[in-house]
């Protein structure tokens, strides 16, 4: 059924393209299930006028080139789609109007040509930049942090700032005279964006460098950083967070140079590792850690079910103080490899972050007994997943009598949001009566040592 409505699609998609002016017309009516196998067939049409004028209105927040590729005019393709940017970017009030935020121009057989939507808080997109001070990544972090503490009165003075967009590509510096002038657009772009325009390269290859200086100063070139080399001269190192690099792939050889290098830090005991791509090759990992290891943070991983069954086996998880598997969809499937990961840490864990990973009712509840023998917790996160207000209130229960737990940072409720957890559909006056509820029946069990936050929009 599905390859069925899938080929409808594109049978729509195609017969469209046949009138390219109807088209053009079309696309603020045009239903969002169509823009992606639209884009697609114009991409590898080569209808550069219906590109441009699909990426002004495109609804959602990435757009990927991905395992698009096509053998003639590339540049002049790529231009197109360029050229439809909203530079500086153009705030639309409706849910409707054009969102993209990141446009991804490299090819990836990884990647699909938009994300799915899951309604986080963040944009979150796995190939957005990480390294820049400027990317959308690190706005949005730090927006998030001023939610949490409460600096802004409302969500308007946030928006304030001019948003930025980020733009992904991989280059080749030649010296043919087409490089050259895709290299003069790219300069160009980024100098009418007036800084809202982040130029993000992860893949560059250089045939002169003296050739090309004036492109480098638009590039963020933080990925080239040699970790493993770094990592091979400082042996003794007790802790490590990497929040800027990336490995494309866990299989190739920059992986397992760097898991070599790590394997001969013998005295690491904190390990953060922030946007790496290790679905289902978390074994890899653990294999070369200590196992004293006591402080574990892999944020925005990938990590999958099978991840999650791995740690729990490994020599790690007894030594485990600090724990945090949050923005991974670890719950998205099943439960019971985290509820043995927890009977595993229960012993020595005493921080558990699991924010944004999915975590239902049924999931929750079925968790909460191993969660209650962690005797040792002393923090839990586990902000922005579905939960409804009768398990928040059955958490709490179970949970008051822990008394080493003082910090809880809470989920707000599902029904305080017109649409869970989007922006703007927050129910303030609901939100309120979920407070008062919850310091309520923190007294109620004498448990004003403990405090329950959230961190609402």
């Amino acid at each position: 059924m599905m390859r069925a409505t899938a080929t409808l699609l594109e049978l729509a998609a195609r017969s469209l393209l046949s009138n390219e002016p109807a088209a053009i017309r079309a696309l603020e009516e045009l239903p969002r299930d169509l823009f992606v196998p639209l884009f697609i067939a114009a991409f590898l049409g080569g209808h550069k006028k219906i590109l441009t004028a699909m990426v002004r209105v495109w609804p959602f927040r990435c757009l990927h080139v991905g395992t698009l590729s096509v053998r003639e005019s590339y540049y002049e393709i790529v231009e197109a789609v360029i050229d439809g940017l909203q530079i500086p970017p153009v705030q639309s009030p409706s849910s409707w109007g054009p969102k993209l935020r990141i446009l991804d121009l490299r090819q990836d057989l990884d990647c699909e040509t938009t994300c799915l939507e899951t309604g986080t808080t963040f944009p979150f997109c796995f190939q957005c930049c990480i390294y820049s001070r400027h990317s959308i990544l690190k706005l949005e972090e730090a927006r998030h942090r001023v939610r949490c503490l409460g600096i802004v009165n409302s969500e308007s003075e946030l928006q304030s700032a001019q948003e930025p967009m980020e733009l992904l590509v991989d280059l080749s510096l030649s010296d043919t005279l087409r490089a050259k002038q895709f290299l003069s657009f790219l300069r160009s772009k980024v100098e009418q964006s007036f800084g809202s325009l982040h130029l993000c390269c992860r893949d560059l290859q250089i045939d002169k460098m003296s050739a090309h200086r004036s492109i480098l100063q638009f590039l963020d070139l933080g990925y080239l950083s040699e970790v493993t080399t770094l990592l091979a001269r400082t042996i003794h190192l007790d802790s490590l967070s990497l929040y800027n690099i990336a490995f494309k792939s866990c299989q190739r050889k920059n992986f397992r140079t760097f898991l070599n290098r790590l394997g001969r830090l013998d005295n690491l005991q904190k390990l953060i590792l922030s946007f790496f791509h290790l679905t289902d090759q978390l074994h890899k990992l653990l294999r070369v850690l200590p196992p004293q290891l006591d402080t574990l943070c892999l944020p925005l991983c990938g990590l999958s079910d099978r991840d999650v069954t791995v740690l729990s086996q490994s020599s790690q998880a007894t030594h485990l103080r600090l724990l945090n598997l949050s923005d991974n969809q670890i719950f998205s499937e099943d439960y019971e490899p985290f509820q043995t990961l927890l009977e595993k840490v229960s012993g020595t864990l005493q921080h558990l972050e699991m924010s944004n990973c999915l975590i239902t009712d049924s999931a929750l509840s079925a968790v909460l007994p191993a969660l209650s023998q962690c005797s040792h917790l002393r923090v839990l996160s586990f902000a922005f997943n579905p939960i409804t207000m009768p398990v928040l209130t059955s958490l709490l229960q179970h949970l008051a009598s822990s008394m080493e737990l003082k910090h809880v940072v809470y989920p707000v409720p599902v029904h305080c949001y017109e649409q869970w957890n989007f922006r703007g559909s927050l129910d303030p006056r609901k939100l309120a009566e979920v407070q008062a509820q919850v310091k309520a029946m923190l007294q109620a069990v004498q448990r004003d040592d403990m405090t329950w936050t959230t961190c609402a929009e």
